[in-house]
């Protein structure tokens, strides 16, 4: 059962967002959060509180209460702390991550494409030749997303022959005259 809390009970002064409060700190991650609630957790075993009501004052299980109980009984509080995530480091590292930002900002046809608009695979050719490294059109979505910020964009379609003093004339006196008439 989910037990309501306040950030207070974790022992957190949470901020939910700097724009709605005007404050100059970044609100707290989920995973600084996940770590806030065992520090809290830590605390309340070496004041010999129960599991329930430790589950209760910090809002999860008591099934993750008993797991941190024992992973501290092992390990002490070091052994609660966030780690680091694992896996397999990124293929480029932050000063070549900011070598493709400058050369995406300065536009798909400085780089020789007739169209300024990018793609995965025209991202993925300017990566190779600015750093030499070649990525996958996967690791290309999460460099342009995760690390670089960007979103997708879809160009808006017209067609070429539009015309849209054509179109406002047509709104304004053709479409009036073919409503009354029915």
């Amino acid at each position: 059962m989910w037990w309501p809390c306040g950030w207070e009970a974790v022992g957190v002064a949470y901020q939910p967002s700097p724009l709605a409060v005007g404050s100059s700190l970044p609100p707290l991650s989920r995973p600084q959060l996940a770590e806030a609630r065992r520090v809290r957790a830590v605390e309340l075993f070496e004041g010999g509180v129960s599991n329930a009501e430790i589950a209760r004052a910090v809002g999860v299980c008591a099934e993750s209460v008993r797991r941190w109980r024992r992973v501290w009984e092992e390990g002490g509080t070091y052994a609660l702390r966030r780690r680091a995530a694992t896996g397999r480091p990124p293929k480029l590292d932050d000063a070549q991550v900011e070598v493709v930002r400058a050369a995406l900002a300065q536009g798909a046809q400085a780089h020789g494409f007739e169209a300024g608009l990018w793609t995965l695979e025209r991202v993925g050719a300017v990566v190779e030749r600015v750093t030499g490294v070649v990525l996958s059109r996967a690791s290309i979505w999460r460099l342009l997303t995760g690390r670089l910020g960007w979103s997708l964009q879809r160009p808006e379609r017209r067609a070429v022959e539009r015309n849209d003093s054509e179109i406002a004339r047509w709104v304004a006196h053709e479409w009036p005259r073919i409503k009354r008439g029915r």
